[in-house]
């Protein structure tokens, strides 16, 4: 007898034996379980992921004559001319190869007969997205009002292909691609049932491989067990591929995190010798630095990867920020393999990149060293150092001309003693009372007029648009100040004296002709506008923030 290709010969034949798509199973099951099926279905998604074999498993259940637990029974004369592909309801068709609309309209002909065998008529139509513009419309009107006795299962790798009013008649499921896990575990299950040897890594190297599809995964897994006589082991499976173990590459992260060039190329070296594509080993140290990323910010996520134990580990040996900034050299450097003078020497330079650039274990800011030469030969002058002019931002408390006495920010609300050391001074009451927002704005555009156990009149510029909010909170920040209820006045004139904003202008203001007059009386700068005719920006001067 013929040999049969894993991908066929361990393809799923009923729901349970699916790997991966629980999301659309579960839809289907309880649609068959309800009798809600749906005239029209469209499974989208990669390749392999089980689109068309879904469909034909939907087929052979909504035909069964014994379904079990909404399970296509497998026994039943239906489901074994399926199995053997001899029923005659199953109209499959390959849109790729039948993309006129004769042969549309030729196949729709049919659909209005009732079903020979079955209880419905089923045109799975793969590849869908290639029928032509005139083959959709010719489908279409068959889609929206079909027989009674017609199911339509149609399958596509490119649904953006297909128009809108197809889709809008079709219930779709998107198939998602396979995780890594799920492809090595049904890898490992066939071999087990086949009777043959294999290694858990080669394993793991084989669904990396496959990139999300199961089909990709068993025809390399075909490969391999030709390759391997019989067995499937790592070294054979790297050789195979083209790649290298996860175990090589998990040593040169540690020789990295360890800053050890020497481990690092020795490991490089020993790599090399087995003749990788190291586009791929980079391919691969990025996929590891996303998955530390990962793990150092939600621990929780090492439970669903691949490769635990190396992840766990080289989170705890990698600091975060050195995992990003691995990233971004190993993304970037991927451009650079091809201009390398070959794909080694681009790889360790990429790889020397990463421990050179690594960020210093140090806080301590590195100070640049002086320059050794002289401004101009033409005319020399006296080296000195040019060292920045500090100038000190104002205070954010506001002070009065008549006080020079501030109480500490974190005053209490509460003042039994009143704070007599403020005594009348309006720019102390507002910095003893704490207040902020549009509080604190209120209060310095305000002049004190008196202030007593009972009454506080404040002078306020008319123009002023103030809010009953900011006024009753200023009222109760006063209260609290003195310790007892209190009625709060406002005069409406223009004050006589400059209010605690305007002294706050007045300061900015005076600091920063501070810092201009600084500038332009620095030796150093004096030096630089004499012998090379420099000059100061204008407004590129700022006090320095303290």
């Amino acid at each position: 007898m013929n040999y049969q290709v894993l991908a066929r010969k361990w393809r799923p034949h009923n729901f349970t034996e699916v790997v991966g798509q629980e999301h659309v199973v579960k839809s289907l099951m309880n649609a068959l379980q309800h009798n809600r099926l749906h005239h029209a279905y469209l499974f989208t998604g990669t390749r392999g992921v089980g689109k068309t074999t879904i469909a034909r498993i939907l087929a052979k259940a909504i035909n069964c004559e014994n379904l079990q637990d909404f399970n296509p029974c497998g026994e039943c004369s239906v489901c074994r001319a399926l199995d053997e592909g001899r029923f005659l309801d199953l109209i499959e068709v390959d849109a790729a190869s039948r993309t006129k609309v004769e042969d549309t309209r030729d196949l729709l002909d049919n659909a209005q007969y009732a079903p020979n065998h079955g209880q419905y008529k089923v045109y799975l139509i793969d590849e869908v997205h290639m029928l032509s513009g005139h083959s959709f419309n010719a489908l279409l009107k068959t889609l929206e009002e079909p027989p009674p006795h017609v199911k339509f299962l149609l399958a596509t790798t490119d649904p953006h292909k297909i128009p809108v009013t197809v889709l809008s008649r079709c219930l779709q499921f998107n198939l998602k691609r396979l995780l890594p896990a799920q492809i090595a575990t049904q890898m490992a299950f066939i071999l087990q049932q086949e009777q043959l040897g294999f290694e858990e890594p080669a394993l793991k190297l084989l669904a990396r491989a496959a990139d999300g599809s199961m089909r990709d995964g068993l025809s390399l897994l075909d490969q391999a067990i030709v390759f391997g006589n019989g067995k499937v082991t790592s070294d054979a499976v790297s050789n195979m591929l083209g790649t290298v173990a996860q175990q090589p590459v998990e040593d040169i992260l540690t020789a990295l995190a360890a800053g050890d060039a020497s481990t690092m190329l020795e490991k490089i070296n020993e790599i090399a010798n087995l003749t990788p594509d190291f586009s791929d080993v980079l391919q691969q140290m990025l996929q590891v630095f996303h998955r530390i990323a990962l793990v150092q910010q939600i621990p929780s996520a090492i439970a669903q990867d691949f490769d635990a134990e190396m992840i766990a580990a080289l989170a705890v040996k990698l600091l975060p920020e050195d995992v990003q900034l691995y990233y971004q050299i190993g993304l970037l450097g991927q451009k650079d393999l091809d201009l390398a003078p070959d794909p080694r020497t681009g790889f360790e330079m990429v790889m020397l990149r990463m421990l050179t650039f690594r960020p210093a274990a140090t806080s301590a800011p590195i100070k640049p060293a002086p320059s050794q030469h002289a401004i101009s030969k033409a005319q020399p002058i006296q080296q000195k150092s040019v060292q920045p002019t500090v100038v000190s931002e104002p205070q954010v408390v506001v002070t009065s001309s008549a006080s020079t006495h501030h109480q500490p920010p974190d005053i209490t609300p509460v003042q039994t003693d009143r704070l007599q050391a403020t005594g009348n001074d309006w720019a102390s009451i507002i910095a003893a009372m704490g207040i902020t927002a549009r509080t604190l704005e209120l209060a310095n555009n305000c002049a004190l007029e008196s202030i007593d156990d009972n009454t506080c009149t404040l002078i306020l510029d008319p123009a002023y648009m103030r809010t009953t909010r900011s006024e009753e909170a200023l009222k109760k920040a006063l209260e609290a100040y003195q310790g007892k209820p209190l009625k709060l006045i406002f005069k409406a004139s223009k004050p006589t004296v400059d209010t605690p904003a305007v002294q706050l202008v007045k300061q900015r203001e005076d600091r920063q002709q501070a810092a201009v007059d600084a500038i332009a009386s620095d030796e150093n700068i004096q030096t630089l506008k004499e012998h090379f005719d420099a000059r100061v920006m204008p407004g590129s001067i700022e006090p320095v923030k303290q």
